[in-house]
């Protein structure tokens, strides 16, 4: 499993509650990728939040890179500041 963990700083809440009901409205990403989860965390006292997105394979997450880094500003949650590739070495907890 893999996970592509993307920050943001310059969130609007406001922005990003609606972004999520358009996504849950589409049942899912604006772009056509094979992301498995996404998860969104924002923190809305800094003003950030941080978006994982998991993946079965290396090779879909590569291939997502293209779509998600190509979405329009208006489609982010704010400013990109940095952007994770990750393997997933392990998960505690959960059920």
């Amino acid at each position: 499993m893999h996970a592509r963990v993307v920050r943001f700083t310059d969130v609007d809440p406001e922005h990003l509650a609606r972004r999520i009901a358009e996504g849950e409205s589409r049942d899912g990403p604006p772009v056509d990728v094979e992301v498995k989860e996404v998860q969104i965390l924002l923190d809305a006292d800094q003003q950030t939040a941080v978006v994982i997105q998991l993946f079965e394979t290396a090779e879909d997450m590569a291939a997502a890179e293209t779509a998600f880094d190509g979405m329009d500003a208006s489609e982010t949650p704010g400013t990109r500041a940095s952007i994770d590739r990750c393997e997933i070495k392990a998960t505690f907890g959960g059920g």
